[in-house]
């Protein structure tokens, strides 16, 4: 699944995975560039605030 970063990249979710240290799901994704990243799944998925404004941090575009 494709998603769209507020701040305009675009990224490939590649999985889910457990964090060894506390068990916590993190997201996995892919960045146009072929980095690879991995954030905790609440904040991947967190509605934020741009300029006063209520936005997705990561908008699915699938």
């Amino acid at each position: 699944m494709r998603f769209k970063h507020y701040k305009g990249g675009l990224y490939e979710l590649v999985c889910e995975a457990t964090l060894e240290s506390d068990l916590s799901t993190m997201i996995v994704y892919r960045a146009a560039n072929g980095s690879i990243w991995a954030r905790p799944k609440d904040v991947f998925f967190e509605i934020i605030e741009v300029d006063g404004v209520k936005v997705q941090r990561f908008t699915p575009l699938d």
